[in-house]
């Protein structure tokens, strides 16, 4: 299968946003349509091709090369192919995105998957704030669709998140599942402080032991049968070293909450 590559060569001085870079834009496009695509360059409008060097014509897959740090809103919008990065990316990864793959391998900035509603992101190395979540001033994060973190993430992982699944691999920081209304989110590390505040439904689950808040309350000790429905499919994802047969056999302590808002959601944490 053909794909188009780009290949960073010219570093921005400042964020370039670059929404353009999606298998759908790119279809039916010859190798000079795409380096004259219309990218924006802090004010400036600039064209792709001032950025990168594009090889290949418009193709359902898109494989990028270089420090893309400071290159923002690569997938936006995006509903079918697959797009593959070598190296790291900037903010607002894949917002929007309703369908399709993206592949970083690096680390991600803040905001991945912004009001996602469908597809699958996976980042191979650390991530930033508010991973999955709801804008500033929104209700609703993300609605569907998965997100793959296999390192780190910053705070406020789901915040607001209505459906989908989030992972992360490593740590989580403050506020994950803040003001969650449903879906799941998974964190194979440490969990931060204030876990769940608001959240009305939905489950979070950690193979670490965490604070609570006091607005959740202890129910249970239990196995959770559906865990070993994800365990096993985490592990066929690249999670196989962090998820220990204990893990999926064990069982967790089960915190319901918050009962500042409907109390039906749930946090569950490895019990050993």
């Amino acid at each position: 299968m053909s794909a188009t590559h780009l290949k960073l060569h010219t570093a921005p001085e400042v964020p370039l946003e670059t929404e353009v870079i999606n298998p759908t834009v790119f279809a039916n496009l010859s190798q000079s349509g795409i380096e004259n695509l219309n990218v924006m360059h802090g004010n400036d409008k600039c064209h792709l091709g001032d950025f990168f060097k594009v090889t290949g014509k418009g193709a359902s897959e898109i494989h990028i090369e270089g420090d893309l740090s400071g290159v923002k809103l690569i997938g936006a919008g995006m509903s079918e192919g697959k797009i593959s990065v070598e190296g790291d990316v900037g903010m607002h990864l894949g917002v929007g995105m309703s369908g399709g793959e993206i592949i970083v391998n690096g680390n991600a900035g803040d905001w991945v998957g912004p009001e996602m509603s469908g597809g699958r992101i996976i980042i191979k190395k650390n991530a930033g704030h508010m991973i999955g979540s709801a804008y500033r001033g929104q209700s609703t994060g993300i609605t569907g669709g998965e997100i793959f973190i296999h390192g780190n993430a910053k705070n406020e992982v789901g915040s607001a998140m209505r459906r989908g699944l989030i992972v992360v691999g490593g740590n989580a920081g403050d506020f994950t599942g803040v003001n969650m209304l449903a879906g799941t989110i998974i964190v194979l590390g440490e969990l931060g402080i204030r876990t769940g505040a608001g959240m009305k439904r939905g489950s979070i689950v950690s193979l670490q032991d965490a604070p609570m808040l006091p607005s959740f309350d202890y129910s249970c000790t239990y196995h959770p049968l559906f865990l070993r429905l994800y365990f096993s499919r985490l592990r066929a994802n690249g999670f196989k070293r962090k998820i220990q047969d204990q893990h999926i056999t064990g069982k967790y302590k089960r915190y319901s909450g918050d009962g500042i808002e409907l109390n039906r959601g749930e946090v569950l944490l490895f019990a050993g």
